[in-house]
Order: C-alpha cells, then sequence, then structure tokens
C-alpha cells in the first residue's frame, strides 16, 4: 500500500545488510512515521509484546524474522527450538504467530546448522509474500460484497461500513484483511464511507485505521465504540466487516474486545457482519472458541492512562481514573460463529461452520 503515495510493505528487510529487519513503530503512529531496525530476537520480542509490531498476520512474518535473526547469532538445535518456544510465548491469543513459528522450524529442523540463517531468511521471506497474496485475493473476495450492495443504493449514494480495531495493511504484511475489500472498492470509485470504531483501550482504530484511510483517501468517521449500535438501529450501517486474530474449526472468532458486541448489534438489526482472514488464522486444533481460545490479558495502564497529541505537538500520556480505581483489560473476546454471516478467506467466501470451512479447505478438518 502507499504512504503519500510511496509504496511500503509492514515488514522489510534493510537493503545495506540484508539481515536486519525493519518495522514502523506502530505505537507513534498516527502522530509520527518512525521505523524501527530490528537486529536481534529480543528486540523482536519486546517489538510484539509492546505492539510496536501488532496485527495477527505481521506478527507471525516478524516472528518468522525474528528466529532467522536468533539463528545468525547460534543455530545450534537447543538455542533453535529456544529461540522459538520465547517468540511463540510473545503473544497468546493470535495463532498466525505459531503457525509461523511451526512452519519455520518443519523447514529448518532438515537444514544442517551452517545453511540454516539463509534457509530462515528465504523462508521468513515466502511468508511475506504469501501473507500480501493472500490479502490481496481476500480484497477481491470480499470487493463482490461491495459491489452488490452498491447495486441496491441510488446512484452516488453512499455505501457505509463499520470496522473495528484496524485489520488494514498495516496489521498485515501488505493490503490488510477488513480493509482490503473496502480499497479496492474506493479504487473501483464506489462511493464508500468507513465508521472507525475508535477500538478502546489502545485506540488501534481511531489512530491507526483512520490513518491508513486518511493516507489512502478513503472517506470514513471516527466514533466512539458505543456508537455502532446506535448507527445500525438508524439504518446507516450497511455492513460489518473485521479482521480476527483465531477462528476456530467451527468458525467461532476471536477478535479485538468489544467485537461481540458489534455482531450482537448487527443481528438483532439484520446487518451482515462478516470477518475477514487469511487461512493461516485458522486454528484447525480448536473447535469451542470459548472455552479453548486463551484471551490475552494486558496491562490494566493501558485502560487507566491515554496518550495522545498536546495543541504544541508533544505526546504526553495522562491518567484517566481516580488513583486507587482497579482496571482489567482482556485484550479479546470470542464471537459465537451464529453471529457471524460468513468467512472471506483467500479462496473464497464460506459460512462460519465447520461445513463452510471444509468445502474451502478440504481435508483441514478432521
Amino acid at each position: 500500500m502507499k504512504i503519500n503515495g510511496v509504496p511500503y510493505r509492514s515488514v522489510w528487510i534493510d537493503q545495506t545488510d540484508n539481515r536486519t529487519v525493519c518495522i514502523f513503530d506502530q505505537t507513534k503512529l498516527p502522530f509520527s512515521l518512525v521505523t524501527l531496525q530490528l537486529t536481534t530476537s529480543a528486540e523482536v520480542a519486546h517489538a510484539i509484546t509492546s505492539m510496536q509490531v501488532r496485527g495477527a498476520p505481521l506478527i507471525g512474518a516478524v516472528a518468522a524474522y525474528g528466529l532467522a535473526l536468533a539463528l545468525s547469532k547460534d543455530a545450534s538445535d537447543a538455542a533453535m527450538e529456544d529461540e522459538a518456544a520465547m517468540l511463540a510465548a510473545t503473544r497468546p491469543t493470535a495463532i498466525n504467530l505459531r503457525w509461523a513459528i511451526e512452519r519455520m522450524l518443519t523447514k529448518l529442523r532438515a537444514v544442517a546448522e551452517k545453511d540454516r540463517v539463509a534457509v530462515a531468511y528465504d523462508e521468513a521471506g515466502h511468508i511475506c509474500d504469501e501473507d500480501a497474496a493472500q490479502n490481496e485475493a481476500i480484497g477481491r473476495h470480499g470487493l463482490e460484497l461491495i459491489r452488490e450492495i452498491a447495486k441496491n443504493k441510488k446512484s452516488g449514494e453512499k455505501i457505509n461500513i463499520l470496522t473495528h480495531c484496524n485489520a488494514g495493511w498495516i496489521a498485515t504484511v501488505d493490503w490488510g484483511t477488513a480493509l482490503a475489500p473496502i480499497y479496492m472498492a474506493y479504487d473501483e470509485g464506489l462511493p464508500v464511507h468507513v465508521w472507525v470504531d475508535e477500538t478502546r483501550p489502545r485506540n488501534q482504530g481511531a489512530a491507526l485505521t483512520a490513518w491508513e484511510l486518511g493516507s489512502h483517501g478513503v472517506p470514513h468517521t471516527v466514533i466512539v465504540d458505543n456508537a455502532g449500535g446506535h448507527l445500525m438501529q438508524h439504518g446507516k450501517v450497511d455492513l460489518v466487516i473485521v479482521g480476527t486474530d483465531r477462528v476456530t474449526a467451527q468458525g467461532d472468532v476471536a477478535n479485538k474486545i468489544g467485537t461481540y458486541l458489534k455482531a450482537l448489534a448487527a443481528h438483532d438489526n439484520g446487518i451482515p457482519f462478516w470477518v475477514a482472514l487469511p487461512s493461516t488464522t485458522i486454528d484447525w486444533r480448536v473447535r469451542d472458541g470459548l472455552r479453548e481460545i486463551p484471551i490475552e490479558e494486558r496491562s490494566p495502564q493501558e485502560v487507566t492512562t491515554v496518550t495522545g497529541e498536546t495543541a504544541a505537538g508533544e505526546l504526553q500520556t495522562v491518567r484517566i481514573t481516580p488513583q486507587g480505581s482497579n482496571a482489567a483489560n482482556p485484550a479479546f473476546d470470542v464471537t459465537p460463529a451464529r453471529l457471524v454471516t460468513g468467512l472471506i478467506t483467500e479462496r473464497g467466501r464460506c459460512t462460519a461452520s465447520a461445513e463452510g470451512l471444509r468445502k474451502l479447505f478440504p481435508g483441514s478438518i478432521s
């Protein structure tokens, strides 16, 4: 995707040394675009846990490069397994992380130590290229949904789409999941408008999704998290598209906290609720999302404080709750498959069910 007309991916290798991994520091957005250079697996782990890099597909890709960085220091079997375990433990909910590490290990265990670094960088690069291609395909399949809505609109009438959190290109290697169809619809000339949930407590919608859409020129409006249901009741939402950090073999969806409430509101108002994901986000080993998906508990400080830009252009973090008040911070919730209209994958669209997934991915569900 492009920033001010310049094409970027969300992770790339520094061309000067062919080893350093480069990412954007997402904790600095939307106020400044800062590039981080990661040279060790520990720096990669910190970037993931601190959410300098975030988004399930991107976490997996960066972790793959993190293992390559680790092997450049010590390519032994023991070191490789230890570093892989360390990286896999950085974020518990997003399944792409575990998938990428397992893929890397499967490839590297059969490779001689002297060749592992080169093979690791090559495999991580393939993971990145595949993610970009998958998300572009998701965009094409999701675009059809927006085209169908446009057919029932008057000429020039807005197509209002609501999204939650950030599932754009900054959350993947390129294109994004939930935002990919929106970008393609806008580029095609369809009159799309996006309601952007602020997505407390880290405000990934207000900070990242709004920044992405604005950089691409897509009309959008930031709303507080609790406004979505009101807009649906008054006919101001045609479609909801969100991303996800893990989908079960039965179609349950784990996504940023608050997604479940949007799905309930959409269900009550008869509004299509679609979830966009690459197949790497499907956890074929899990069936019951509510019971089996681990929900990450993050720092209460993310709830009790907020960071923003002052009138003088300085970033400041301020407390917004009383001293002594406790805060809970579950980072994700699970939306049962019964509330999901369907899934948009790189292979096409399907119902959020074992049967629907089986049709797109035969042999994956035992």
